[in-house]
């Protein structure tokens, strides 16, 4: 529950870095919606294209705020997701290497197999 609690927590604030990025250069530069989320993500992915450069005074100094604010959240969400990936990749490995040691061994895990119940040999 924590962990579900973590990751809707770490995404929706994603989510709203995001979408205050696209409302503020939207009013702030007056580019389209689509620019402006164009921009936002690959602000805080730090790819930085070039294609769009903010040219008011309010726009680059929301930009700084938006690239201090925003990286850090977005590298948690990235760390998290890899870490999640890493997890899942070490249990699989543990199963697979206890089920190549002794082939016939039942225990909780082979529940998860598609189409085996836990009482098949």
């Amino acid at each position: 529950m924590i962990n579900g609690f973590r990751v809707a927590t770490i995404l929706a604030t994603l989510a709203a870095v995001i979408l205050a990025g696209t409302v503020f250069f939207r009013w702030a530069e007056g580019w389209s919606w689509l620019d402006s989320y164009f921009f936002t993500v690959i602000t805080l992915s730090t790819v930085g294209y070039g294609s769009l450069v903010p040219e008011t005074a309010i726009g680059k100094i929301g930009t700084t705020v938006f690239i201090i604010v925003g990286l850090g959240i977005f590298a948690v969400a990235i760390q998290q997701f890899g870490a999640f990936a890493m997890r899942k990749r070490e249990e699989h490995a543990e199963w697979l290497v206890a089920h190549l040691i002794d082939p016939h061994k039942t225990a909780n895990t082979d529940a998860e197999l598609p189409g085996k119940k836990p009482d098949d040999p």
